[in-house]
């Protein structure tokens, strides 16, 4: 009898999970402008929730998001930086994971296409990856080698046109890119256009083209800026900095449509102080929605209504710090970690399977100006 076997059936019967099935290493997101120097790594148990810090994983300036690719081999990271008027700075960086240590090994950088790069994704077949260029408001692909390093860019979409609001929306910015979960479309959110811009997905040219209907509007001065896919694949959600509201749309999976079925706010009634939202996140279960509040200071709860993809609220949960960022749920759906930047802490929620509600657990994670989270199963 295979000896691997063996040891999963004896932790079974003393009633302990395999842990080799439930062990991840988390990545850490920063910038790098404090004391931060790049990407941090810690390892995490599922079942116990327990966190080791292995340090520094790659010195790297400003990697501000990160996206793992579906093979858990290889990382990638943009450096969020801004060149001079004419000029491109942004950058995209490939590395090669060590899942023994947790420690990044540069395989090669490219120019992002445009300045600020400030989100990325790798398409579910792991041959494609797309950038969000937020200064210079356009989106980039990218051919993914078999190695994990990245080719040159072989799309670039330029965005254009403005919104409502004056000092934000006074021209394009590109701030997220998403995959269709079956891979044939990529939505990219401008919030300074107030629109959700749809594009035809090639992972094996790795392209991108117009889609017809080509985007989908959102309340002028909304200000969309992260976005995510229902796992049914039937809804999607996209959260609205400016306005500080989560917008609900049913999906046409078919034709890459979004249509708007309910617009809902991230904050309690009666706050009246200063917000922006940052991110949002779907359950694995598909049962709730989270976004994250700067201002207030929190997690915005949510049901899903199965029937229907529309929310309701459920609870606002301190994010025990200042501008939470990104946050992202593990895998098994069982633990939220949210990034602070503005107190440089990371505190881990567990999350009640039946509700949706958080509770904080553990002391909270000393990182400096974190602002994304993204877990690699071991």
């Amino acid at each position: 009898m295979h000896l691997g076997f063996v040891f999963a059936l004896y932790l079974l019967v003393l009633g302990m999970p395999a842990l080799a099935a439930d062990e991840f290493l988390v990545y850490f997101g920063t910038y790098t402008s404090g004391e931060s120097r790049g990407i941090y790594a810690y390892r995490f148990e599922g079942a116990s929730g327990k966190l080791t810090s292995l340090g520094l994983a790659a010195e790297t300036e400003n990697p501000s998001f990160l996206a793992i690719h579906p093979n858990g081999r290889y990382l990638y990271s943009v450096s969020e930086l801004s060149g001079n008027e004419g000029e491109t700075a942004g950058v995209v960086s490939a590395f090669a994971i060590d899942k023994r240590t947790g420690k990044l090994t540069l395989l090669n950088k490219v120019s992002a296409g445009g300045d600020g790069p400030c989100h990325l994704n790798v398409d579910p077949t792991g041959r494609m990856l797309v950038v969000a260029n937020y200064s210079s408001g356009n989106v980039a692909a990218f051919p993914l080698q078999d190695d994990g390093r990245l080719g040159e860019a072989s799309s670039l979409i330029q965005h254009r046109g403005s919104s409502v609001n004056a000092r934000r929306q006074q021209g394009p910015h590109a701030h997220s890119v998403n995959f269709s979960l079956d891979n044939r479309f990529l939505v990219a959110v401008d919030l300074g256009l107030d629109k959700l811009m749809v594009y035809r997905a090639d992972a094996a040219k790795a392209t991108i083209e117009s889609n017809d209907p080509p985007f989908t509007k959102v309340k002028p001065g909304s200000g969309p800026r992260h976005f995510t896919f229902h796992p049914s694949g039937r809804y999607a959600y996209v959260i609205n900095e400016i306005s500080s509201a989560v917008t609900a749309f049913r999906y046409e999976a078919e034709r890459g449509a979004l249509n708007e079925v309910q617009t809902i706010s991230t904050l309690p009634e009666g706050f009246e102080g200063r917000n922006s939202t940052a991110e949002v996140r779907i359950h694995p279960s598909g049962k709730f929605l989270y976004g994250s509040n700067r201002g207030h200071d929190s997690i915005a709860v949510y049901a899903v209504d199965a029937a229907t993809g529309m929310l309701r609220a459920v609870e606002h949960v301190s994010t025990g710090g200042k501008r939470p960022r990104n946050f992202e749920i593990d895998p098994s759906g069982r633990f939220l970690f949210a990034a602070n930047q503005g107190t440089h802490n990371v505190v881990v929620f567990r999350i009640d399977p039946s509700s949706g509600r958080l509770s904080p657990v553990g002391e909270p994670l000393e990182i400096p100006s974190p602002v994304c989270v993204r877990f690699v199963g071991l």
